[in-house]
């Protein structure tokens, strides 16, 4: 279990350390008055911030919710309580994380709405556009499990490789590409000081958190980045609940509430805008392409 969650946790950003919600979550979210119910959220990070404005949103009030949102600082457990019932809903984790959990676990959870995209992009100081890399051009890419994976398929999708049927969205490496025209060496580092690093390559593949950090913004300084179609949607971010709770409709008004307008300009404000909006049915996730 701890070794396929390590694997999908690259997609997201890793974090240690455990943290307990500090009031436990009835089993439906909780009735404050006949017009509003609390509905007990587990988040971190900036996903945490942002929950914590829309709790202040008139259109979180008209739709007769109060959120709380919890500060837990380890993923599972941020699962366990989702499907514990010991918290309403959480949000941090992809679909494929949320998959990954799944297959590790006897208690199940389910996205109830889709949130947004935090696109992964190729940065370069030598070239304005992927048609112009020159044969033999060094790509550096990450070189932990599932980000090396999606940093692959970036490549392909940018029509630099081309990647063997079946391709493993987990654990594919470089010795899965079975088409490089431009001879492209593709070299996996370490993403820890991978800003650093690119300026010492052709160009440098980055996750949104580590080009920000790095004070790059995805949709205005990579060359190209990942589109927001069924290629992608595996890399989706969800909210989650309890299998059994997946067609509360208290909580699927509570995905709703991420694509109100004012949240976009919340994350236009202070994310660039790289948080790029999925407003899409949860069957999104799961269709074929």
């Amino acid at each position: 279990m701890k070794k396929l969650l390590g694997l999908v946790l690259g997609l997201t950003v890793g974090l240690a350390g455990c943290s307990k919600p500090e009031t436990p979550a009835t089993d439906t979210a909780k009735t404050d008055t006949a017009q509003e119910q609390t509905v007990v959220m587990a988040s971190t990070g900036s996903d945490a911030d942002i929950w914590r404005y829309i709790a202040t949103l008139p259109e979180t009030k008209a739709a007769g919710i109060k959120l709380e949102v919890k500060n837990f600082t380890d993923y599972v457990a941020m699962n366990t309580a989702v499907a514990n019932k010991e918290v309403d809903i959480n949000a941090f984790q992809s679909y494929a994380y949320l998959v990954a959990f799944n297959e590790s676990n006897k208690d199940k959870i389910a996205p109830v709405s889709t949130t947004y995209l935090e696109p992964m992009g190729i940065y370069s100081s030598k070239v304005k556009k992927v048609e112009d890399f020159a044969n033999g051009a060094t790509i550096a890419i990450p070189n932990d499990g599932a980000n090396e994976s999606r940093a692959l398929l970036l490549l392909q999708s940018a029509g630099l490789i081309k990647l063997k049927d079946g391709f493993d969205i987990v654990k594919g490496t470089p010795s899965d590409i079975t088409e490089n025209t431009k001879k492209i060496v593709i070299k996996p580092i370490q993403m820890a000081t991978a800003v650093r690093a690119k300026d010492e390559v052709d160009a440098i593949v980055l996750g949104n958190t580590l080009a920000m950090e790095g004070g790059l913004n995805v949709l205005k300084d990579s060359i190209y980045y990942e589109p927001t179609d069924q290629s992608t949607k595996m890399n989706v971010n969800v909210l989650a609940v309890a299998e059994s709770r997946k067609d509360d409709p208290i909580l699927k008004k509570v995905g709703e509430l991420y694509h109100v307008p004012a949240v976009g300009t919340y994350v236009q404000k202070h994310f660039g805008g790289t948080k790029v909006d999925v407003n899409k049915p949860v069957s999104y996730l799961t269709e074929s392409k």
